[in-house]
């Protein structure tokens, strides 16, 4: 169970600190980044979340592998396919992650349920069972680790391995891992795919939402929607 720090470190970072932060993440690979990171911050102030979809696996087994006290947030949106939950339980066993779920308020999950809002305004739905749930955890940690990678969007291809948003500084050490790199990584170390991959589904959201596609192309039906919301 997640308990949140009594105290949270001040962190104050300016522009330039940033860019040296970048400058010196840039040179390392994905594995020296996340052993770097614990060596410059304390685990406390650093939130992991996984979608536990796709190759969720890659990053899992990189944290873990080097920090088995790193707590991963799993927002549980109540329209998870169930095969996205098995494989959450399976990579939880096999390295032995500490996760917590977090979800929206009752209430407002069922109104998206009633109301199907996913088909008329899929942004509120997000908004609801994704950014809001996430948004009362954030203000627990100064940062914030993701898998996002450069080449999975165009939004995400303007990032950079450190970003400061709002009051909270993303960290993504797997940005610039090419496609192929990232293949070439669960095959060598037989990281185990989620097993919609193999049904064509290539980016796994919500149910009511996803459909099999190359890369991000299957994610809210195929309409022009890239993002729910919680890296913008």
């Amino acid at each position: 169970m997640f308990q949140p720090p009594t105290t949270l470190p001040n962190l104050q970072l300016s522009e330039k600190d940033i860019a040296r932060l970048n400058k010196k993440y840039k040179l390392l690979t994905p594995c020296q980044r996340i052993e770097t990171l614990y060596t410059d911050f304390n685990v406390e102030e650093i939130m992991l979340t996984s979608s536990f979809a796709a190759t969720s696996a890659f990053l899992l087994k990189l944290v873990s592998d080097v920090n088995k006290e790193q707590h991963v947030f799993f927002i549980d949106t109540g329209y998870h396919f169930e095969d996205t939950i098995k494989y959450k339980k399976k990579l939880t066993d096999l390295y032995e992650l500490n996760v917590t779920s977090i979800s929206a308020l009752k209430e407002e999950h069922a109104f998206t349920t009633q109301d199907e809002t996913w088909k008329k305004n899929p942004d509120f739905c997000c908004s609801i069972n994704k950014v809001q749930p996430l948004e009362s955890i954030k203000k627990h940690f100064n940062i914030w680790v993701s898998g996002l990678m450069e080449w999975q969007s165009d939004h995400r291809a303007s990032l950079d391995i450190f970003e400061q948003r709002g009051s909270i500084l993303k960290f993504y050490p797997l940005l610039d891992i090419s496609k192929e790199a990232r293949d070439a990584y669960i095959k060598e170390n037989q990281l185990p795919f989620h097993p919609l991959v193999a049904k064509g589904y290539n980016s796994i959201g919500c149910k009511h939402c996803t459909v099999p596609g190359e890369d991000r192309n299957g994610r809210w039906n195929n309409n022009p929607k890239t993002e729910c919301g919680l890296h913008l």
